[in-house]
């Protein structure tokens, strides 16, 4: 039997979380390995709708996201490699006056975590976006926010580390994560045994096996975002696009590309078995999706669907992910359920994760994210 691989910290999982917790814990100068059971991307981190923006985030959760944008702006500089990252800004609709005073005190109520939005009503919105239908009745506009390339982020931030000297194992299924003594033992099927005083759990909608061997078991689920993309028209749309509801079916977003084709997402979530490495598009849902695209940008009647997709997302009841150090066991930490909502955050979280892992403690705030909310012991 060979002998462990030793080093300062352990991430198990490889997503943008993961990816970039290993990235910036090098940069701290630890020895990191990054275990990831298929690639490094290749779930969440590499499906979703590529959004990045801080405005309609749990309140608590905004100083984590400015953090996150700030690396954002300098991820060319730090990875060496262009995650199409640009920022056209960020608005959210509105199409009912209820929802107009939510958006409102949204404005109102991030303005004290420093981030600034613009209220925009009536003809004023449609003069500056065209493209948008006539019945909306105002939006908050983010200007700083925007959208990159989720097929890129997660393995440029891999990558990154493994340059930086992180030993990053990919095709490594972790079997099981132990602490016998002072270091965790980690085992994986056929890719080796690793040995560190420090492991983090970010894992996505695989998270509550290894967290509920330590006592710490959540109600986690999988569910799968519907998404999709239009043949390729005039390119006219530049800030991404979100409908601020509460009725779930209206939830939908959308971007433009380049090249001219709308990204869109929302809605309904479809079905995914975590197990089975699977998730669904509803068809259904694409015919739900589709109607309140149209409610948004008329223009977008005339389109193809040229395809659809879906992913493996965990979600948490409270829709509020789980980040920071363990609750019962001295070394271990998390970094996983994000909801759907977590693309934004990745470079944010792997800065403040490493910042804990090296020094035992952060400039951002975690206390909302425990885990130990969820203890009903």
């Amino acid at each position: 039997m060979s002998a462990a691989v030793v080093s300062d910290a352990i991430v198990v999982g490889g997503g943008i979380m993961g990816a970039a917790t290993a990235f910036f814990l090098r940069k701290r100068g630890l020895r990191v390995t990054l275990l990831e059971r298929g690639l490094v991307g290749q779930q969440a981190s590499g499906v979703n709708f590529g959004n990045v923006r801080r405005q309609g985030r749990f309140l608590p959760q905004v100083p984590l996201a400015n953090r996150s944008r700030a690396v954002w702006g300098r991820l060319n500089e730090l990875l060496g490699e262009d995650a199409e990252f640009i920022t056209p800004g960020h608005i959210r609709v509105a199409f009912r006056p209820e929802d107009v005073a939510r958006l409102e005190q949204h404005v109102a109520d991030v303005r004290t975590y420093g981030l600034e939005l613009e209220m925009i009503s009536g003809n004023a919105l449609r003069a500056r976006f065209p493209f948008l239908a006539g019945n909306i009745l105002a939006g908050s506009f983010s200007p700083l926010d925007g959208h990159a390339n989720p097929r890129l982020a997660a393995p440029a931030f891999g990558r990154a580390a493994r340059r930086e000297g992180a030993l990053v194992v990919e095709n490594a299924e972790v079997l099981a994560v132990e602490k016998p003594g002072v270091d965790f033992v980690v085992e994986t099927r056929g890719a080796g045994t690793y040995r560190a005083p420090l492991v983090m759990i970010s894992t996505g909608a695989w998270a509550n096996t290894l967290a509920s061997r330590f006592g710490e078991k959540v109600p986690l689920v999988a569910k799968g975002p519907q998404m999709g993309v239009t043949e390729p028209m005039a390119y006219r749309i530049d800030p991404v696009i979100g409908v601020a509801s509460e009725v779930a079916e209206e939830g939908i977003y959308l971007r433009q590309v380049k090249r001219g084709n709308i990204v869109y997402g929302g809605g309904w979530r479809g079905p995914a078995l975590a197990d089975a490495q699977r998730a669904y598009v509803d068809p259904m849902n694409t015919l739900r999706q589709f109607p309140m695209l149209r409610r948004v940008v008329p223009g977008i009647g005339a389109l193809r669907i040229i395809r659809t997709w879906s992913g493996i997302e965990g979600y948490l009841p409270d829709d509020i992910p789980v980040i920071g150090p363990s609750g019962k066991v001295a070394g271990l930490f998390y970094a996983f359920g994000f909801c759907g909502h977590g693309f934004q955050l990745g470079p944010g979280v792997g800065e403040t994760m490493a910042e804990l892992m090296a020094t035992g403690e952060t400039v951002t705030p975690l206390a909302p994210f425990a885990i130990s909310r969820f203890d009903k012991g």
